[in-house]
C-alpha cells in the first residue's frame, strides 16, 4: 500500500506537506508511510479514501481504478463535506448557512433571477 499512497499523492500533484495537511497529519507521517517506516492505519486508510475519493480496493490490493466514480449527488456531498471542515466564519460556510434558511419561495425567486441573468447573458452573445 505504501507504493500506492505515493502514486496517489503524485497523481494528485501534492507535496508530502499538502497531502498530509488534507488528512490532518504532518509531512513526516506521510513520508514514514511511503517509505514503509510506518504502517498505514485503518483510520488513515479510511481518511485517504474519503478525502481523495480513492477506491478502497485499489488502495488495499491494487485492483480496479484509483478513484471512485461519483454521481452528481456524491460530488455535491463531497464538496459540502469539505466546506463543513472550513473555519467557522469562512465565506463558503456562511453562504451555505444562509442557504439552509431559505424557504421554497426563496429558492423559486433565486431560480427566476438566475434564469433571467442567463437569458440576458445569452442575448449579449448572439
Amino acid at each position: 500500500m505504501r507504493e500506492r499512497v505515493r502514486e496517489l499523492r503524485k497523481s494528485l500533484n501534492l507535496t508530502l506537506e499538502k497531502f498530509g495537511s488534507k488528512l490532518g497529519v504532518g509531512k513526516n507521517a506521510i513520508s514514514r508511510i511511503e517509505t514503509g517506516k510506518s504502517n498505514l492505519t485503518e483510520q488513515m486508510f479510511k481518511s485517504i479514501c474519503r478525502e481523495f475519493n480513492v477506491n478502497p480496493e485499489w488502495l488495499r490490493n491494487g485492483t480496479g481504478d484509483m478513484f471512485l466514480e461519483l454521481d452528481e449527488d456524491g460530488i455535491i456531498a463531497g464538496w459540502v463535506g469539505k466546506v463543513l471542515k472550513d473555519k467557522p466564519k469562512s465565506f463558503r460556510k456562511n453562504v451555505i448557512s444562509v442557504m439552509s434558511t431559505w424557504t421554497e419561495e426563496d429558492w423559486d425567486w433565486i431560480e427566476r433571477q438566475a434564469n433571467a441573468i442567463i437569458a440576458e447573458s445569452k442575448k449579449g452573445h448572439d
